[in-house]
């Protein structure tokens, strides 16, 4: 199989393009920019550099099918939020190549949290009671109802911007500089107590091929993981399957989930349909199984599976009080580097290129790393230049059903 894996900045777009390359398939990279370290892989047969898809959308689709023409390309495998764009331009991309990603319909109610959290109730998956804030007023009104509460905008992602006034994030937004709107709402939660669980699963025709849950033992800012530690299962396959049923019974693509275990009680919290640090954790051959067939069974990642990006821990190690240092020093020595035994670093090399790459992204509005980091590639719930009419009234539906 001939693939293209799309923004491959990210150290888990590296490891697909690593466990696919060495499960036999050819490999074909892309970014919006060339020092990406996914491109400098030496799994990689070739690397291209495209157009901002948020900020280009018709120059991204035009060089993402060049690509798949020079190439012969036969997935496109978007790792970001590049999907959406890829999704609803579908119809322009060339004759014959699969892109693996739901329907864009599809995944404009799994990307907005209201409309996810409607999903998982019809889907009997537990969720946390919820308050849509549309404006200033029943923002502050939503906060006021919970002692304790939990609040983030329906588009968001990587633990960016969170309301709260509980946890090691508590005062990082004050109430009075988040202004929700009915185009791009906030979501208003009580606290749920309990460590945060993550999944990522491979679906084919609707059929969940591999599966896995872990947890973030170290996170970057309190916020995104940079070590991961695989856990029990068997809860959260049966809720995943049970949402892609409630979903859409052919969906094709990859999920990632994240939840709160509250005393052995999970509750969803949102859902990022794209590739998430959990790929991480998955053997090469159960990736190439799960992206390419129909499996008899889901492969299912064993509990006490841990790995870490060791650069992300040394640079944490850095900001956290000193306290923290033999807890960075014990994962920086026994816990498994993602990069151990691919004999590829010349691809990490390329590390501070994506650093140098999100600086330029911040235009000085003084955004976060994480924020700016993947700015030229996120959706936010807008209209995508080219959409078909049907997918801008989906677009529109999952809007109205805010209000």
């Amino acid at each position: 199989m001939r693939v293209l894996v799309t923004s491959s900045r990210n150290p888990f777009a590296l490891d697909i393009i690593r466990k696919l390359g060495s499960t036999g398939h050819t490999v074909i990279a892309s970014d919006t920019y060339p020092g990406a370290i996914g491109n400098h892989s030496k799994y990689v047969a070739a690397h291209a550099t495209t157009a901002s898809p948020r900020f280009d959308t018709d120059r991204f689709v035009a060089d993402v099918s060049d690509i798949v023409t020079r190439f012969e390309i036969d997935v496109i495998l978007p790792t970001f939020e590049e999907a959406f764009y890829l999704s609803a331009r579908v119809a322009d991309l060339p004759g014959g190549v699969r892109l693996y990603t739901g329907a864009f319909a599809t995944l404009a109610r799994l990307h907005d949290k209201v409309s996810f959290q409607r999903l998982a109730v019809a889907a009997d998956v537990p969720v946390p009671e919820t308050v849509v804030a549309t404006d200033d007023a029943s923002l502050t009104a939503a906060v006021a109802r919970f002692p304790q509460y939990f609040a983030r905008a329906a588009f968001s992602r990587g633990g960016v911007a969170l309301l709260t006034n509980t946890g090691p994030l508590a005062g990082q937004l004050d109430v009075a500089d988040v202004h929700p709107t009915p185009d791009q709402p906030w979501l208003v939660q009580p606290f749920v107590d309990g460590p945060m669980v993550c999944t990522y699963s491979t679906v084919v025709d609707g059929q969940v091929t591999a599966h896995c849950t872990y947890r973030a033992p170290e996170q970057w800012a309190h916020s995104t993981g940079i070590a991961f530690l695989a856990v029990d299962s068997s809860q959260t396959l049966e809720y995943t399957q049970r949402l892609v049923d409630a979903l859409d019974r052919g969906y094709t693509g990859q999920l990632s989930f994240d939840w709160v275990d509250h005393d052995g009680q999970l509750y969803a919290i949102e859902c990022n349909p794209r590739t998430t640090n959990g790929v991480i954790l998955l053997a090469a051959e159960e990736l190439s199984a799960g992206l390419t067939a129909t499996v008899a069974a889901p492969a299912v990642v064993e509990p006490g599976v841990e790995r870490e990006i060791k650069l992300a821990v040394m640079a944490d190690s850095f900001v956290e009080p000193l306290s923290h240092l033999p807890t960075s020093l014990h994962d920086l020595i026994h816990v498994r580097d993602v990069g151990a035994g691919w004999h590829d670093d010349l691809a990490m090399l390329w590390a501070p290129a994506t650093l140098v790459h999100g600086a330029k992204l911040e235009r000085g509005q003084h955004e976060a790393l994480l924020e700016a980091l993947g700015d030229d590639i996120v959706w936010n719930g807008e209209e995508i230049d080219g959409m078909t009419t049907a997918d801008a009234a989906a677009l529109e539906a999952v809007h109205a059903q805010r209000v």
